[in-house]
């Protein structure tokens, strides 16, 4: 099993959402960035661990727990004209972007806020606190995984 911290605006799409959604579970669609692509497409596992992380909000942070439920696929978005996610270059015999299904796991028992997490020495390697770092999927280790888990 592999671990990962996917982030999302909560006015677009928040870990609420998701536990609203049928069973649980919604693609996770339009990531542009090719390294983040290419987790999501080669390395994503079903079964595969998430932090479900809220950015660009008020208290940027972990909030809940999600799990892979579905392996890399295409995303459809970017074949839409009508999607904001569309790419015009990309096309459906030979496509460019992909996505993961997620399941809802649970909340965490409070928001873990970003300043918190750059403060502990435990995660000073985690790409999430690394400066510069914008990706909105990265991988988290085991350890950092469990240390994150002590600290709801």
């Amino acid at each position: 099993m592999q671990y990962w911290l996917m982030k999302s605006e909560p006015d677009e799409f928040s870990i609420d959402d998701l536990q609203g959604r049928p069973k649980q579970t919604e693609h996770w669609d339009g990531v542009r960035n090719y390294q983040a692509r290419n987790m999501m497409r080669d390395e994503m596992r079903v079964g595969d661990q998430v932090f479900f992380y809220h950015s660009n909000t008020k208290v940027p942070g972990i909030v809940g727990i999600a799990e892979v439920s579905r392996e890399g696929y295409p995303d459809h978005t970017a074949f839409d004209p009508n999607d904001p996610h569309y790419d015009p270059k990309s096309d459906p015999d030979a496509p460019r972007w992909f996505m993961v299904d997620l399941r809802y796991v649970r909340h965490l028992k409070r928001t873990i806020p970003l300043p918190e997490l750059k403060a502990d020495p435990a995660l000073e390697g985690m790409a999430l606190v690394r400066r510069g770092n914008r990706l909105s999927v990265m991988p988290v280790t085991e350890e950092q995984w469990r240390h994150i888990l002590t600290l709801e």
